[in-house]
Parts: C-alpha cells; sequence; structure tokens
C-alpha cells in the first residue's frame, strides 16, 4: 500500500489507541486464569490478533466482539504450532507460557520476527528445565516443559520482554523461583507487567528491578480489565500537533507506567505549547527548540522524537542508539536513510543519533515495513515543502491500523 501525505495542518480532538503492549498482557493473563475475564478497548492490531490466535491455541476460548475481547482460560492445548506473526512480544512472552506445558511447542512468525535472535528465549528456559531447540539461532524453534522453578540469571540488556514472559508463567510453577536479571532496559515495561499481574492476583517480589521473588503456586484471577490508551501511539499525535497543527488527545492517562509517557518531557525541553487536563492533552504548534533527551527506556520514542526533532532549531541528540537494532527494521539506520530523503541531515556517534533541525521537502520514502518509520514519515510531512510518499505503508496495521484514518479525521490530506 502507498500513502501520500500533503502538507497540511492537523487540527481537532482525537482519542489515542488502545495499548497494544497491555492488550497483549492481559490476553496472557486471561488465558491462564480459570474462568472468563473480559477485556475492554482492547487493540484489534496486527500484534494484539497474534496474541488471540496463540492463547486460543494454547487453550483459551475467546470472543471478540467490536469493544471487548471475552476470554475463558485454563482449557486443553488445541494446537502445538504457533505463529507470533511480527510480534517480538508475543514471541518472548508466550514461549515461557508455552513452557508451563508438558508438550513439544513449536514457535514460528513473519517478516522481521525472523531477523530477530532468539538465543536469549533458549538460554533461560533451560536453566527452569525447559528443552529448547534451534536450528539457526533465529525462528522457527521449538521447546518442550513442563517449566520447573528454580533461580536463574538473564541478561536484559536487548529486551525486557522475555522477563515479562517469565514473571507472567512462574508463579503457575509448583515451587518458588527468583530471576537475576543483569543491565535491564526499559523497565517502564516490567512495570506495565507487574500492574497486570496484581490486577490477576498475582504476587511478584521485586529488588530494584534486579532481583525477581516469585513464588509459586499462584493462581490468576478471572475479572474485567480496561486497557488503557497508548502513549506510542499517543505520541505521534502529539508530536504531530507540535509540527504542524493543533490537538487534543483523550484517552492518555497520565499516572500510566508506560515508557512513553516520557514524550510529555521530550515537548517540554523542545518549547511546545503543551497544556494538560484531567481527560486529554493539547498542543500546538510554535518555534521548537533543539533538545537532549536520553531514550534507553523508551525507545519506540526515537521515531516521534526524530520527525519533532527535524522542527527544531539546532541539532537534537536523542541516546540510546543500541535499543533501535533488533526491531522490525534497524531504526537507527532506518531513521537516518528516510529522513535523509526528506532533507534532514542525521549523524550517528556511538549510542548517540544527533538531527539537525531544517528544512523538510517532499520524497518518496520507504517504510522498511516497520510501522513506526511509517508513523514517522507521516507526521514529517505535516509541514513540508510538498506531498511525501510512503511505500510500503500498510504496516501500521502492526500497531495502529487506523492511524491513517485519524489523520485524516484531523484535516491531513492522506491519498
Amino acid at each position: 500500500m502507498i500513502k501520500t501525505i500533503h502538507p497540511s495542518s492537523a487540527t481537532g480532538n482525537i482519542t489515542s489507541p488502545p495499548s497494544k503492549s497491555m492488550t497483549q498482557r492481559a490476553i496472557a493473563a486471561g488465558l491462564m486464569a480459570d474462568g472468563s475475564t473480559t477485556i475492554l478497548n482492547p487493540s484489534f492490531c496486527n500484534d494484539a490478533l497474534a496474541a488471540i490466535d496463540i492463547a486460543r491455541k494454547l487453550g483459551a476460548d475467546i470472543i471478540q466482539d467490536s469493544g471487548q475481547i471475552n476470554i475463558k482460560g485454563g482449557l486443553p492445548m488445541s494446537n502445538n504450532m504457533l505463529n507470533c506473526g511480527e510480534s517480538g512480544l508475543a514471541m518472548r512472552m508466550f514461549a515461557p507460557i508455552a513452557a508451563l506445558r508438558d508438550s513439544r511447542i513449536t514457535f514460528n512468525g513473519s517478516g522481521s520476527l525472523f531477523r530477530r535472535p532468539i538465543h536469549m528465549i533458549g538460554e533461560a528456559l533451560m536453566q527452569f528445565g525447559v528443552q529448547f531447540e534451534s536450528s539457526s539461532g533465529f525462528l522457527p524453534f521449538s521447546l518442550k516443559g513442563p517449566m520447573i522453578g528454580s533461580k536463574a540469571v538473564i541478561d536484559g540488556s536487548v529486551s525486557s520482554q522475555l522477563l515479562t514472559g517469565l514473571l507472567m508463567a512462574l508463579p503457575l510453577c509448583r515451587i518458588n523461583s527468583e530471576i537475576q536479571v543483569n543491565n535491564l532496559k526499559s523497565k517502564p515495561y516490567v512495570s506495565m507487567t507487574l500492574e497486570v499481574l496484581e490486577e490477576f492476583g498475582i504476587s511478584i517480589g521485586n529488588k530494584g528491578y534486579e532481583i525477581f521473588h516469585i513464588p509459586g503456586n499462584q493462581k490468576y484471577m478471572a475479572h474485567e480489565y480496561t486497557v488503557e490508551g497508548d502513549w506510542s501511539g499517543g505520541a505521534f499525535l502529539l508530536a504531530a500537533a507540535a509540527i504542524n497543527g493543533n490537538i487534543k488527545v483523550h484517552g492518555l492517562n497520565r499516572g500510566s507506567c508506560q515508557a512513553d509517557l516520557a514524550i510529555l518531557e521530550a515537548l517540554r525541553i523542545s518549547g511546545v505549547n503543551l497544556v494538560i487536563n484531567d481527560d486529554s492533552i493539547a498542543v500546538s504548534q510554535t518555534r521548537l527548540n533543539a533538545f537532549d533527551f536520553d531514550a534507553s527506556d523508551c525507545p519506540d520514542l526515537f521515531l516521534p522524537m526524530a520527525a519533532l526533532a527535524a522542527y527544531c532549531i539546532g541539532t537534537s541528540k536523542i541516546a540510546g542508539v543500541g535499543r533501535l537494532i533488533f526491531k522490525e527494521s534497524n531504526r537507527a539506520e532506518a531513521i537516518r536513510e528516510e529522513m535523509g530523503k526528506l532533507g534532514i541531515q542525521i549523524n550517528i556517534q556511538g549510542d548517540v543519533m544527533h538531527i539537525n533541525g531544517g528544512k523538510v521537502r517532499g520524497a518518496t520514502v520507504n517504510s522498511h515495513h516497520d510501522h513506526r518509520i511509517a508513523m514517522m514519515t507521516a507526521i514529517t510531512a505535516l509541514g513540508s515543502d510538498a506531498p511525501v510518499t510512503i511505500e510500503n505503508a500498510e504496516c501500521v496495521a502492526k500497531s495502529y491500523p487506523e492511524f491513517f484514518h485519524d489523520l485524516s479525521r484531523l484535516g491531513v490530506l492522506v491519498e
């Protein structure tokens, strides 16, 4: 799919999409709970649909409605072939959950997921007595449980998603477990997991995000769970307003554990007109100043912040480039390449990205089949001197299927 974004002012009221990350965690919790769980305001993006499919095969009866997901968990497994689509969270989170079963289960995926290394999954699970096989260090892989409660040491420098899966699965083991995590990144994502676990009645001991004590023999409590708005998707809407517009975004929880809540700080230090009310966040276009920001714990913010930096006076510096390598694309290079086509010079020095603000020009860009690259280039187009055409734009469905529709609702000319 090709989308062309014309220079436009984005104006009006919009509600942030629901969080795909919280939706996926809630689906996993509903799978492991005996009884019926109702998830309100869920995301139906591609990643969430992959989680639904996996949960069904692992033993959940799931009914999807327009505004909710009903899950009856604790049922027998129906299929031992699991497809994660392109969802890194689904792959890393459901692997420990599947390892609770006394069956050989194969994980597969599609697209960019084949480029993501999986050795850390096997290294962690084998410490809990799980058999793990992979011929190449990438998908597909197979595992066989049952997982046994134990002590383990894992590396958290690449992703926190595997830790999320372990924290969700280990409470169902018969004996207690302990996880030592070295060099943990993305701590806010672990806080999101702990929040969901607490809501479903699971208790985890946490010492400074370095040692986690997981009591065994716990039970998930089926109940009604409401998914909050997505700060990752909302960040693009807020940045769009700062570039060229006046938008009031509803549905974002300022008390959220989501890492991308940090977009508010980036907007503040760049001088954005920002008004925060109880039920909305309003942003309007103004003179923008270059900013320095550490995105190590919120790497998804690189994309809306790169778009924002293109319109700042001076050179903005964003730290945490190392977190961008094993995403849907090599995002560091993809950002540099595609923003370069739009006339914005980017240099990468070590772990820091330097973005020189300047005049944005129209061009044809490629999403690299990465939903966040597509959204970055789309909002960058709002203040350009000519239209921007985005190739392979359908990838936004991974996290925000209504993205281009929402831009149109805000008055942006999208073809």
